[in-house]
């Protein structure tokens, strides 16, 4: 069970890692938990990384705001933020609770492993 756990936490990472859209701080965390993996200090990396993807990850509402914004149709043009809208607004009926890029889904796939990781 730890070894798959293992290479489910380290694949979403990897994910995250690739993403574009992932934040510098998260690709930090995420790098500095892949370099104490099997060390010491993984607990304490991980903790950190687990504490910087739940404040970096975007919530359905807050992708809304973003959706519905000037800055979306600044983004995307008017076209696009009509279509990120409606994406948006699917996600949310469909009971999504965070944003669906790959970034958000690597780090949501992370914290719904918090309770195990950590044990």
């Amino acid at each position: 069970m730890q070894k798959e756990l293992d290479a489910i936490a380290l694949d979403a990472t990897n994910r995250l890692l690739a993403a574009p859209m992932a934040c510098k701080e998260a690709k930090e965390a995420a790098k500095g938990y892949l370099a104490a993996r099997g060390t010491p200090k993984e607990r304490e990396a991980l903790i950190a990384f687990l504490r910087e993807l739940s404040e970096d990850i975007t919530s359905i509402g807050d992708l809304e705001t973003f959706a519905k914004s000037r800055e979306a149709k600044s983004e995307f043009g008017e076209e696009g933020a009509k279509a990120f809208l409606a994406h948006v607004e699917e996600l949310k009926k469909s009971g999504a609770l965070f944003c669906d890029c790959p970034a958000c889904k690597a780090a949501e796939d992370l914290l719904d492993l918090r309770r195990e990781l950590l044990k």
